[in-house]
């Protein structure tokens, strides 16, 4: 507990103290009034002062309001222990609100402490102590072992490990060396290493994510915009009845006057609204911040509720299923060895920045010598055309082939085709593939157990490639070739077959998906605290690349809105069972206090389970 929590429980143990002592003490009249007004002065003077205050602001019913008119009616009647137990057990269930409230956001507190406080900027070849906000991108900062990384950069100097768990909720240590990217709010774990600032503090991953998290808050679901409105009619409407409960029976029925009105003051007792109001947005809360501590940013209580109900799961392809990065899965030389025809391909390809070139000359991983080369020439949308060796050589797709009058060799393996021919003959070809990412699999299993009705992938690749994807994974429906308005169409029919109250759930990695992240009725950017685009598109944004955290995240949702349905109807259940024993004189004050403080600690010890997801 904080200080104020410590000195409100001291006040409570004091009350209590007092309390008991009240009873015991044997007196009579103003005697027994002056000490339990002892005990009620020391556990209710706030909220008799709040009470008082808000009626001079115009705001009268709230929860003040009614504790404070059910215990000085109670006094007025001579129910001094009721009135001080009422009070007494109402600080009780503020102050383990209190606590519980502090406990949820302590996981976004912990995101706090990994904002970075200073940076070590080289500056004129001296090492100095500075604000990471006065580090401009392109200067170069040192980061030692057991420090957190202050801003977005590329390693330039040494190799290290760095520990992303307060970002991404992996606690698998990453090992980067030069030319490798790093992230703020991450910690180097082994080495000292040289960064070069690659973007301002206010754009710094670590920011982003505070500030993401912290206007979570802000965007209520529909069930707690419910609980707003109804708390503002509800409460003048229990005051009323109260009082009409309190006046008409003994009227009509020529009955004494303390019985109804004791009556109504077990109707305001029971009637406080605490249960509700304070339970619903802190299961919100604390769903938001169990889901922050795994990685998974969501950016309203509307999104984590518009998730609960999904329905369709669309995902993209490049980047989301699978790794982006193309790799060199197969050669198929006509004759001779793999080495020497990957060798041919990869000094034609060495000058291109193309991800495919790229990927050839990694795969052959020896020395290019560029003298052997001349004559290179880029064929728009066919390939390139060199001479190597003082040979002609062409490198690309089975158009160029036809257009130099070489008769390819279609491939069954799934991927893109290089062909190779030298001199107008042809040597042979080479398969480039991305990469399903690891969890892909299991990721698409999941939703399927979790009852999702359909999953279906977009993407811009090759129909024999998305087809072969979407098969492995045991994707529901595949759609190829898609540009990105093709997307955005396909998307549309998709949410024009879903059901009436359910959601479209669309992934993709951000960069390129923003118009269908934002199309969607829910967005989720995959591995994308680096792009603005998918910040300011998607709703949920994982920070890491694993698309198993979907099912993660549609699981917390639904138990999420499951507690907060849980808490609805208990809380409303026992009441008006409550209220209606009150009316008819079958209910205590202590029952009362049950059911109002002790429906409401029930509802935020239910609140609480939002915080833990079980594997």
């Amino acid at each position: 507990m904080n200080k104020r929590q410590k000195l409100n429980l001291v006040r409570i143990l004091i009350s209590l103290v007092l309390f008991i002592a009240a009873v015991i003490i044997p007196a009579e009249g103003k005697a027994r009034l002056l000490i339990f007004l002892l005990p009620y002065a020391a556990i209710g003077y706030d909220v008799l002062y709040s009470a008082a205050r808000n009626i001079t602001r115009g705001q009268v019913f709230d929860e003040n309001f009614l504790m404070a008119l059910a215990t000085v009616c109670a006094f007025a009647i001579g129910e001094y222990p009721e009135a001080v137990a009422v009070m007494l057990f109402y600080q009780v269930g503020e102050l383990f609100q209190d606590i519980a409230v502090a406990k949820s956001r302590k996981s976004i507190t912990e995101l706090m402490d990994f904002r970075p406080e200073s940076a070590l900027l080289i500056r004129d070849g001296v090492e100095t102590k500075v604000s990471p906000e006065e580090v401009e991108p392109g200067q170069t900062i040192v980061v030692k072992p057991g420090e957190r990384i202050p801003l977005d950069g590329i390693v330039r100097e040494g190799f290290t490990s760095v520990d992303t768990s307060a970002l991404t909720g992996e606690s698998r240590p990453c090992d980067v060396g030069p030319g490798e990217s790093v992230l703020s709010g991450a910690i180097n774990l082994s080495g000292l290493v040289k960064i070069e600032v690659t973007s301002k503090y206010e754009d710094s991953t670590v920011v982003r994510i505070l500030e993401l998290v912290e206007s979570a808050a802000s965007k209520k679901a529909r069930a707690e915009r419910f609980i707003t409105r109804f708390s503002r009619y509800y409460t003048p409407c229990v005051v009323v009845a109260a009082l009409l409960l309190a006046v008409i029976p003994p009227l009509i029925l020529a009955q004494d006057f303390s019985q109804w009105v004791n009556r109504a003051l077990i109707f305001l007792v029971v009637s406080c609204p605490c249960a509700l109001v304070i339970s619903v947005p802190l299961s919100f809360f604390g769903g938001i911040g169990g889901a922050s501590r795994e990685g998974i940013l969501i950016k309203g209580a509307n999104y984590l509720e518009a998730l609960s109900n999904a329905e369709i799961v669309v995902f993209d392809k490049t980047g989301t299923l699978t790794e982006g990065s193309f790799t060199v899965s197969a050669v198929h030389p006509e004759a001779g060895p793999e080495a020497e025809l990957l060798e041919i391909a990869a000094h034609a390809e060495s000058y291109s920045n193309h991800p495919i070139a790229a990927s050839i000359v990694a795969a052959h991983g020896g020395d290019i010598d560029k003298s052997r080369i001349a004559e290179i020439t880029e064929l728009s949308g066919l390939g390139v055309r060199a001479r190597i060796d003082e040979r002609l050589v062409h490198v690309g797709n089975l158009k160029l082939m036809e257009q130099i009058g070489t008769l390819g060799r279609d491939c069954d393996r799934d991927g893109t085709i290089v062909h190779i021919a030298v001199e107008d003959k042809y040597k042979g070809h080479i398969v480039i593939s991305d990469r399903i990412k690891p969890d892909a699999e299991q990721a698409v299993s999941e939703l399927k157990r979790l009852g999702i009705g359909r999953t279906v992938m977009l993407t811009g690749d090759s129909r024999k490639v998305g087809e072969a994807i979407g098969s492995l994974l045991n994707i529901d429906e595949t759609h190829s070739e898609l540009l990105p308005d093709k997307k955005v169409a396909e998307l549309e029919k998709l949410l024009s077959r879903k059901n009436k109250n359910g959601t479209l759930v669309f992934v993709g990695d951000g960069v390129n998906d923003a118009p269908v992240l934002a199309r969607a009725d829910v967005g989720i950017a995959m591995g994308a605290l680096g792009s603005e685009a998918a910040i300011e598109a998607a709703d949920i944004v994982l920070t890491d690349d694993k698309p198993s955290k979907i099912a993660r995240a549609i699981v917390l949702s639904r138990k999420t809105m499951r507690i907060v349905r849980e808490n609805i109807i208990f809380a409303l259940a026992f009441k008006a069972a409550v209220l209606i024993l009150g009316a008819m004189g079958l209910a205590s004050i202590w029952l009362a206090v049950f059911a109002d403080v002790g429906v409401m600690v029930l509802a935020i010890l239910n609140s609480m389970r939002t915080l833990k997801i079980k594997n």
